[in-house]
């Protein structure tokens, strides 16, 4: 199981780590007033990675195989548990506390916007990596978009994520299609005794219910079924809505798709459960667990929806309807 291997290791342990020595490195030179071209580079990397390291997610998978274990054998929680805990209060303090607007401005100050009457939304372009709000001159966007870059981060810009619908829906679509069989397959087997028991996620969380655990459970059933479904029919209403130039509740529609965008990374909780239960229970013939290849099928269904949010470009719910509001909306920003 490779590929599931390299997928926790990644957001688990690598992603998190290069965060931390990016952020050290990055805020240590600022704070020391130092200029470095490698300042840029690294925090915007550290900022992409933000959403990929999955620490506390991996804490929550820890409980659930912590609880899954306690009837089946006696477990001694060590210090490491509690430093990894304490890392990652900490690490979240550290998040809360830090404003990557503030970074980039101590980077390179943001271009403030003009204050004349000629502005208008459509004459600026936001930089998707650092927020940098920069002018285009007044020429038509279409004409030149693909050769403009951030002063800042050197990133292309566009007046909107280029195919942005077209990647949203092929991932969409990729993701839809594998939830059928990670929850159709096993995602986890259980050997005991020569007898092998598959476990898919239903009947995980049945297990749990049937024994009393229902907290575990209920979390389990949102993290596991309710989130990636709720994903996939909001992720499909959004795009749905932006191609029938819908100008219905634009406000709540950018709300919903920022909560559909934080809450998927939840769904790894059992695939990490899965990697500590095959790395603590490999009993021979007395007891072991084995990965299935429902799991396989859900981490790519958990990836897949992450990578359709982030293709998902949510300006598009605000071209429909009337540009003259946003462009009133946008000088009374720019008087501020």
């Amino acid at each position: 199981m490779w590929p599931l291997a390299g997928l926790v290791l990644l957001v688990a342990i690598v992603f998190p780590f290069v965060r931390i020595l990016g952020s050290l490195w990055v805020l240590g030179l600022l704070q020391l007033g130092w200029r470095s071209r490698t300042l840029v580079p690294v925090f915007r990397m550290t900022e992409i990675l933000r959403p990929w390291a999955m620490t506390e997610v991996y804490l929550l998978g820890l409980i659930v195989a912590w609880v899954k274990l306690r009837d089946l054998a006696t477990l001694h929680l060590d210090v490491a548990l509690f430093a990894f805990i304490i890392f990652i209060l900490t690490m979240i303090w550290a998040g809360s506390a830090l404003h990557s607007h503030e970074v980039w401005d101590r980077i390179a100050p943001q271009v403030r916007a003009r204050r004349d009457g000629a502005a208008s939304s459509r004459s600026y372009l936001a930089c998707h990596g650092c927020g940098q709000l920069v002018q285009n001159a007044g020429l038509p966007v279409a004409a030149h978009a693909h050769r403009l870059a951030c002063p800042r981060c050197r990133s292309a810009l566009h007046e909107r994520k280029p195919e942005s619908l077209a990647r949203a829906w092929a991932l969409l679509i990729a993701a839809a299609i594998l939830y059928i069989p990670a929850n159709l397959y096993p995602v986890m087997k259980l050997t005991s005794l020569g007898q092998t028991e598959p476990d898919t996620i239903i009947s995980g969380v049945k297990a749990m219910i049937v024994v009393g655990m229902w907290p575990i459970a209920l979390l389990v059933f949102f993290a596991s079924i309710t989130v990636p479904v709720l994903k996939i029919i909001g992720l499909a209403y959004l795009l749905l809505s932006v191609q029938r130039r819908s100008s219905y509740r634009r406000r709540d529609r950018t709300k919903m798709y920022r909560v559909i965008e934080s809450v998927g990374r939840w769904s790894m909780v059992d695939i990490f459960m899965i990697s500590i239960l095959v790395a603590l229970v490999n009993l021979g013939t007395i007891a072991t667990f084995e990965p299935g290849i429902g799991a396989v099928a859900f981490a790519s269904v958990v990836v897949l929806t992450m990578f359709a949010a982030m293709a998902f470009d949510p300006r598009l719910i605000w071209d429909a309807g009337d540009h003259g509001h946003d462009d009133a909306a946008f000088h009374k920003i720019s008087r501020r």
